[in-house]
C-alpha cells in the first residue's frame, strides 16, 4: 500500500500532521490546514496538468542545454543554437554541462523591450554622473559585458485570510462663551474578509541580490506571455536555485505588508487609530514561475563584486558604483589647495 503525502499549498513543501493541533502543518512556512481544506484544495489540482504542458515540458528539455562555470558554480541556461559562452558573474568561460530537466520550464516570461543600444545609453548617463569611479568602470570594454539575462522569478497570487481589530478616536473641540470644551469619541474598528494579492514577485538566484531585483521593479504583467523558446534567441537565462519553499519567507512578508497597507488605507476619518490585533493568514498560494528580462553587469574591483541591473522591459537602473579612493584624494588634495590659495590672497588683501 502506498502512503498518501500532502504538500502545503503555500510553499509546496510536506505537511505532517501534528497530533496536538489534530491539523497538517508545515514545517518551513507555519502553514497549518485541517484534513478536509487540504483534501478540497488537491481534489482540485489532481490530473490537471494537461497532455499539452507535458509535451512543452518534453521539447524544453530537448532543446535546452545547461553550462556550467567552475569558478563560481552558476549555472546558465541556453538555447541548443548556443554552442560558447561566458559567465556573467566572473566573466570566466562555461562548460556544457548537459541538457536542461523539463521541470525548470517556465510558465511565463516577458521579453526584452529594451535594445542593448538603449541600455547602454542609460547605463553611460546614469555613470557619467558619478565623478569617482574607477576609469576603468566606465570604459568600452567593461561596458561590452552588459548582458541581456532573463531572471528566475517566483511570482505567487495569495489568498489571504484578513482579521482585524482596533480602536478609534475622533477629538472635537469648541468654545462656548468663557470654557473650551473637548469631546473624544470612540469607536471600535473591525476589518475582516478575504483578499488575494496577485503577482508578488521573488527572484529564485541566489548569486543576484534580493535586493537589486526589487529595486528595478516594478514591471508590466500585462505584456506576460506564455513561455517560449524563442524569446531566448540572443539572450541567456538563468537556472533557478531557490524554490518555493525557499523564496516563500520573501513572498509572505511582502503579501502580509500590502494587505496591512490596503486594511490602514480603509481606515478614515479618525483623529488617531490603535490597532489591537491583527492577523494575515495566507490559506492557498498560486504559483507562476516566470522569467524576466534584465539587462545584468558586475564589476570587481578591490577584491569586492559590484551588480548592476536594467529592467529590460522598463529602463529603470539600480546598483552601487565603486568609489576610487584614489581619484578621492586628488579632488580632496585639489580642493585643499585652492582653498590654501584663496586663504593666502584674502590674508593678502587684509595685510594691504
Amino acid at each position: 500500500m502506498e502512503s498518501v503525502k500532502y504538500t502545503c499549498p503555500n510553499c509546496c513543501a510536506d505537511l505532517k500532521f501534528d497530533p496536538q493541533k489534530q491539523m497538517l502543518s508545515c514545517e518551513y512556512c507555519l502553514s497549518s490546514f485541517t484534513v478536509k481544506e487540504i483534501k478540497q484544495l488537491c481534489a482540485k489540482t489532481e490530473n490537471s496538468i494537461p497532455k499539452e504542458e507535458v509535451k512543452l515540458k518534453e521539447d524544453f528539455e530537448n532543446h535546452t542545454h545547461l553550462y556550467r562555470c567552475d569558478s563560481c558554480g552558476a549555472e546558465i541556461m541556453a538555447e541548443e543554437k548556443e554552442t560558447a559562452t561566458f559567465c556573467y558573474y566572473c566573466h570566466n568561460p562555461v562548460i556544457l554541462a548537459g541538457k536542461m530537466g523539463g521541470k525548470y520550464k517556465p510558465d511565463k516570461i516577458i521579453g526584452f523591450k529594451l535594445t542593448k543600444e538603449h541600455a547602454v545609453f542609460n547605463f553611460k548617463q546614469w555613470v557619467g554622473k558619478r565623478w569617482f569611479v574607477p576609469s576603468d568602470f566606465k570604459s568600452e570594454q567593461q561596458i561590452e559585458k552588459l548582458t541581456g539575462l532573463y531572471v528566475p522569478f517566483w511570482m505567487a497570487d495569495c489568498h489571504v485570510n484578513v482579521d482585524y481589530s482596533g480602536t478609534g478616536k475622533k477629538v472635537r473641540s469648541w468654545t462656548s462663551g468663557n470654557y473650551r470644551y473637548t469631546e473624544t469619541s470612540t469607536y471600535h474598528i473591525v476589518r475582516r474578509g478575504d483578499l488575494v494579492t496577485k503577482g508578488v514577485p521573488a527572484d529564485g538566484e541566489t548569486k543576484i541580490d534580493d535586493l537589486l531585483m526589487e529595486s528595478i521593479e516594478p514591471f508590466d504583467y500585462n505584456e506576460l506571455e506564455d513561455f517560449s523558446m524563442s524569446y531566448l534567441s540572443g539572450f541567456f537565462a538563468d537556472k533557478y536555485d531557490e524554490d518555493k519553499t525557499q523564496v516563500f519567507p520573501r513572498i509572505r512578508a511582502r503579501s502580509e505588508q500590502a494587505c496591512a497597507s490596503l486594511v490602514n488605507e480603509s481606515i478614515s476619518g479618525y483623529t488617531s487609530v490603535t490597532p489591537l490585533a491583527q492577523s494575515y493568514n495566507i490559506t492557498q498560494t498560486d504559483w507562476k514561475y516566470t522569467m524576466l528580462p534584465v539587462w545584468f553587469m558586475s564589476y570587481k574591483y578591490n577584491d569586492k563584486v559590484y551588480e548592476f541591473a536594467i529592467n529590460g522591459q522598463t529602463g529603470k537602473l539600480a546598483g552601487t558604483p565603486p568609489l576610487s579612493k584614489a581619484k578621492l584624494t586628488l579632488f580632496s588634495c585639489a580642493i585643499g589647495a585652492v582653498v590654501s590659495v584663496l586663504g593666502m590672497i584674502i590674508g593678502g588683501i587684509i595685510s594691504l
